[in-house]
């Protein structure tokens, strides 16, 4: 594809990142950040493309995923660490601010660069995440429902990960990765298996084993809330609502709007979607996406 480039990013001392720009470098740049254990290739090509008709988007690697450094086992790190390799990448690019789009852990990290760095944000998507905020729910009848209160993930899913990781080769793997996200899909739209098993089949090929990291389920998680940081942001935020989503159900998305600051947040529904990037809701969600990124003054 034409703007097409790939370059590492040196994030910190030993850490490279693989990252990949599409779209025009003299657009708005667009940074995905992938959930947990994620390539940057977990963001589906068509997605990738829409976007890039308006923007340069860049996708890349954690550390610990795809292309980028190996390193947990013997540096063990923060999760907070991650949210600083995505401003890494920015830099890397030579990116002064960017629209952020994050899913699940990416939606998390794209509350800590909100909230620690947003000089750098035009704007922020969150997607199938949580609050980063302790400040309570204020539900439809006005009653206070504290954050511990809120929907947790749905059990499927629950039991899903608390299942052993092992090397059974790779169709065994592909299998797993397959069941793994017809869980996560949710329940309202129909799986096609053989779509994400050419996705992740991908995934294997360009990280160059099948191995699953573990790294990030087993990193320190502390130090993430950011209560007053999302209070006091001005930085339009649009947040994605999944009704079929198990592992942050609604009314987490609505949760999200009332602790980003200042009206600036606003919710949008996909229809059927879960916690999962299908065929279905790509268009649906990129229109979504670009409907924001214009709306912003830059």
């Amino acid at each position: 594809m034409r703007h097409h480039q790939q370059q590492y990013v040196e994030a910190a001392p030993g850490i490279r990142l693989w990252t990949e720009r599409r779209g025009a470098p003299d657009a708005p740049a667009l940074l995905l950040i992938m959930g947990a254990q994620a390539s940057g290739l977990g963001w589906p090509d068509a997605l990738v493309d829409e976007l890039a008709a308006r923007h340069q988007v860049i996708r890349y690697d954690h550390r610990d995923t795809g292309r980028s450094t190996t390193t947990f086992d013997e540096h063990p790190y923060p999760i907070t660490d991650l949210a600083r390799d995505a401003v890494a990448v920015l830099d890397g690019w030579g990116v002064e601010r960017a629209h952020l789009v994050g899913m699940s852990l990416g939606g998390m990290l794209t509350q800590l660069v909100l909230a620690d760095h947003p000089e750098r944000v035009l704007s922020a998507t969150l997607i199938g995440t949580c609050a980063l905020s302790e400040t309570p729910y204020v539900a439809p009848d006005g009653t206070s429902v504290p954050v511990g209160e809120l929907p947790g993930i749905a059990p499927e899913v629950l039991e899903m990960w608390s299942r052993p990781v092992e090397d059974r080769g790779v169709e065994a793997e592909l299998d797993r990765r397959v069941e793994h996200w017809r869980v996560l899909n949710g329940r309202q739209l129909d799986v096609d298996d053989a779509y994400f098993r050419a996705l992740e089949r991908r995934i294997i090929e360009h990280t160059g084993t099948h191995i699953a990291s573990t790294a990030h389920a087993r990193a320190d998680d502390s130090h993430m809330l950011r209560t007053d940081e999302l209070a006091r942001t001005k930085v339009p935020t649009l947040i994605v609502s999944g009704p079929a989503e198990p592992v942050f159900p609604p009314p987490h998305p609505h949760h999200l709007a009332q602790v980003i600051g200042g009206g600036s947040a606003h919710v949008v529904e996909i229809a059927g979607m879960g916690h999962a990037l299908p065929p279905a809701v790509q268009g649906p969600l990129a229109k979504a996406i670009l409907a924001h990124t214009e709306s912003v003054h830059t």
